[in-house]
């Protein structure tokens, strides 16, 4: 069925009823009758195959039919392969979802953004926790916000009956460069498990200096420390 509308998209040899054609060859084109370009394809052994119909005067090829649309059929699937298919990836959330859930639902969102998906994210709200729609609100725009680096938001978090979607467009690929949010969020993150693990230490790490003090090195650290649980 696709090889007959690809055939019946174009006239050839008899098919080709108006009075003159151009024809266009290596060392440019040429318009000719009708009647002689048809002369020329068999002559050479090929047809005469009208290419652009609504040219003035129109377009015709000689070439071998059969083998015109052999690279018409091609050149169309070339054009199909590297047309790139956006899948919309769904991503479901409680108004109440934990931080381990939460944590792995953004690793696959950020997945799939990478894969050049959309990801359409929703707080599904069952019974009486539709009383929490603006806990689902901010649990999307938080979402939306650890994933900025990879998608921008093309729809804002919006309530369809139990369900409140937000949809994220993946950013074009590249190399990311990370937000000055995102490093300083990092940075608190990393300052902040470095309490927790000396927590036997009632020391506030940002009094400490940043560089040339007191963790310089193994000895100047351990004495300072000392110090400070000494006071």
């Amino acid at each position: 069925m696709k090889n007959d509308n690809l055939k019946n998209q174009y006239r050839v040899n008899e098919q080709i009823r108006v009075r003159e054609v151009r024809i266009p060859g290596e060392g440019g084109s040429i318009v000719v009758p009708t009647r002689q370009a048809l002369d020329m394809a068999r002559e050479q052994g090929v047809d005469l195959v009208e290419i652009s119909p609504n040219a003035q005067p129109p377009v015709c090829r000689l070439i071998d039919y059969s083998k015109f649309l052999y690279q018409q059929k091609k050149r169309a699937k070339e054009l199909k392969s590297k047309q790139i298919k956006v899948e919309v990836k769904e991503i479901r959330f409680g108004p109440q979802t934990g931080e381990n859930d939460y944590a792995f639902k953004l690793k696959h969102a950020q997945e799939f953004l990478e894969e050049g998906n959309k990801v359409r994210a929703y707080v599904f709200f069952r019974g009486r926790s539709i009383l929490f729609k603006e806990q689902g609100e901010v649990l999307l725009l938080r979402f939306a916000n650890d994933l900025e680096e990879l998608g921008k938001v093309e729809q804002m978090p919006a309530l369809e009956g139990k369900k409140m979607f937000i949809t994220l467009t993946p950013k074009k690929t590249g190399t990311i460069k990370k937000s000055q949010q995102k490093v300083d969020r990092e940075k608190k993150e990393a300052e902040s498990k470095v309490n927790t693990n000396s927590s036997e230490v009632n020391v506030d790490l940002e009094i400490l200096p940043k560089s040339g003090g007191l963790f310089d090195n193994a000895k100047n650290g351990g004495d300072a420390l000392k110090k400070l649980n000494l006071d």
